[in-house]
């Protein structure tokens, strides 16, 4: 089975107030001793590490932050440490204004094939409401030195359901984006993700969320204009052109196994999940005494597997596959939630085949509805927040 792998680099510029992934503004900071423990780190783990990995994704945070001969450093020692195997796709994660053209050179000479741009929205107002530093002037610019620097493949995320957007501002962002010749778009719905400022503002009646059916016709209007561009829409949120799907993210979304990497990154070798402390100084010291930085450590049981496949497999457009079920935990998916597909299936929100479970149309404007509806933990009274 392949597997990937996942560095977290969590520095940013700011903290922008949607965001509840683990970040820390730079502001100053010396960044040699994380990458000198992330590297520890991942020369500890891939001499365990058994599986073939295929995949590679450099998040954060903002990796292209880092100085020039840390960046160069990080990714040599990356691509000495999988050469045992071709890995098929390396992304980094960055954004506008935040790659100058040695940092495009760094990338693809040591092997990166993908770099995903944290553009956002095109338009000033709303990239104000997300607290977002760069400019829609930012983005071109910095897509033009990765191309001439030859990267061969480009990603670009998108966010509907900014307070202040309009269908109208929405439509034009798309379009910017597929002006940019982009491989693939990760379109996703705003969430107020408990904690984080832009929710606390939301609560003080500072900000209106968008309307629900607004938001619902800018998500039809995504599958619409996408698919017109030429993009297959092959998870709910992310579209791309013909063979160029995030192969990274398929193996999330198929229950592969992964190695993670860095501060908060979590890891699944296919029966025990673990994450690492979330702060930078307690990971740096962590390393240094102990050799690792895990904080959290479980055993991924029958009952809690099939949840996430459930959970990460109906987002996707082949949906739950039912051989894969029967392979990993040897009981056939359907059979077991015969009574609660018919009834989704009834509402119009699933299609069941011999071989998928998979959401309709209707069904993806009420994914997690259907996903909470299936899943076993939920029968047994269970809370399971789900994302987006």
């Amino acid at each position: 089975m392949e597997s990937g792998l996942y560095v977290h680099i969590p520095f940013c510029q700011t903290k922008c107030g949607y965001c509840d992934f683990y970040s820390v503004p730079l502001q100053g900071r010396q960044t040699a001793p994380l990458v000198e423990q992330v590297i520890a780190e991942l020369d500890a783990r891939l001499s365990t590490w058994a599986l073939p990995i295929t995949t590679v994704f450099i998040g954060g945070g903002t990796p292209t932050l880092l100085p020039h001969d840390e960046l160069d450093l990080l990714l040599r020692t990356i691509r000495s440490g999988t050469a045992r195997q071709p890995v098929c796709e390396w992304t980094v994660e960055a954004n506008p204004a935040t790659v100058d053209a040695r940092k495009a050179a760094i990338l693809v000479e040591n092997g990166v094939t993908r770099v995903s741009m944290g553009a956002q929205s095109f338009f000033e107002r709303e990239l104000a409401v997300l607290e977002r530093l760069h400019g829609p002037e930012d983005v071109q610019p910095t897509v033009r030195l990765l191309r001439d620097a030859g990267l061969p493949s480009l990603n670009v995320d998108l966010i509907f359901g900014i307070p202040g957007q309009t269908l109208e501002t929405w439509t034009e962002s798309l379009a910017r984006a597929i002006e940019l010749d982009t491989q693939h778009l990760s379109c996703y719905g705003l969430t107020y993700e408990p904690g984080t400022p832009l929710t606390a503002r939301l609560h003080r009646g500072d900000i209106a969320p968008c309307d629900e059916s607004l938001e619902a016709r800018m998500f039809e209007t995504t599958i619409e204009v996408l698919n017109r561009a030429g993009f297959e829409q092959y998870e709910i949120s992310n579209f791309a052109r013909p063979g160029q799907q995030c192969r990274h993210n398929l193996l999330y979304w198929r229950n592969h196994p992964y190695l993670g990497i860095g501060p908060s990154a979590a890891g699944f070798d296919g029966s025990r999940r673990y994450k690492n402390v979330p702060n930078v100084d307690a990971y740096v010291r962590r390393m240094r005494d102990q050799g690792h930085a895990e904080a959290e450590s479980e055993t991924i049981d029958e009952r809690t597997l099939f949840t996430e496949m459930i959970m990460v497999q109906l987002r996707t457009h082949e949906g739950l596959s039912r051989r894969a079920v029967v392979d990993r935990l040897g009981f056939d998916p359907i059979e077991r939630l015969a009574t609660e597909l018919g009834a989704a299936a009834a509402r119009g929100w699933l299609e069941v085949t011999e071989s998928h479970v998979r959401l309709t149309a209707a069904g993806q404007l009420v994914a997690n509805r259907v996903i909470l509806e299936l899943i076993p933990a939920r029968r047994e009274g269970i809370a399971l927040p789900l994302a987006g």
